[in-house]
């Protein structure tokens, strides 16, 4: 992906959160991201999930779209031992490597991963959810708000990773593109287009953009 900030801030920022967390398991995953142009967060952006969830005290995270379990290792440090991450994806290839890295990590028993659609396992999911997190296919960003602004409690936090989505929000598209690539990004820009409006007008929700990496949002319900 190419960052929207400077290369030089971009890295500072994953190297600030490096110093925070080291761990030969996430430098796998993330190699294994970058020989395979796996879409992941980055070590910046997972490290600001971790602290939102763990200053909201979360002991139950949902993830609506999982991938192999990068953003799932910080959710489950920021759940402790007696805390679940919930992980949800299409791909059972994802879910054995996500297992594989989780054990390694020591943080697989505080992982359940489901293989299937996101928002239809979201619904066979009981309360309590302290937080949801959403990263699926961007045409399903607000299906993915929808189903989870009835069910957080006052107080519960939905975050959505890629929601400048490379800058084509507000109108750029990103260096080298075509116009016949960008014509086909299209619907996935108004999906998010939608879904972060939808949230901003929300009166039950409080929220913001933080702009790092790939643009990130967080919405805590406040009634």
């Amino acid at each position: 992906m190419e960052p929207l900030l400077p290369r030089a801030i971009d890295g500072y920022l994953d190297d600030l959160a490096r110093a925070e967390v080291d761990d030969p398991v996430l430098t796998d995953m993330e190699r294994r991201a970058s020989e395979l142009s796996f879409p992941i967060v980055g070590r910046a952006v997972g490290r600001f999930l971790e602290w939102t969830a763990g200053l909201a005290g979360a002991r139950r995270v949902v993830e609506l779209g999982s991938g192999f379990g990068y953003s799932a290792f910080f959710f489950a440090r920021a759940v402790g031992a007696d805390g679940e991450v919930i992980c949800t994806d299409g791909d059972a290839d994802n879910a054995a490597l996500a297992e594989g890295y989780l054990r390694r990590a020591e943080l697989w028993d505080r992982v359940t991963f489901h293989v299937g659609d996101a928002v239809e396992t979201f619904a066979r999911i009981d309360d309590p959810v302290d937080v949801v997190y959403c990263d699926v296919d961007k045409e399903g960003y607000p299906d993915a708000w929808a189903a989870a602004a009835e069910r957080l409690p006052v107080g519960g936090l939905f975050l959505c990773d890629n929601v400048l989505w490379y800058g084509r929000v507000a109108g750029l598209a990103p260096p080298g593109q075509d116009a016949q690539v960008a014509a086909r990004q299209d619907a996935a820009t108004e999906a998010v287009r939608t879904m972060t409006r939808e949230i901003t007008d929300d009166p039950r929700y409080a929220s913001t953009l933080i702009p790092i990496r790939d643009g990130v949002l967080a919405a805590r319900r406040v009634e």
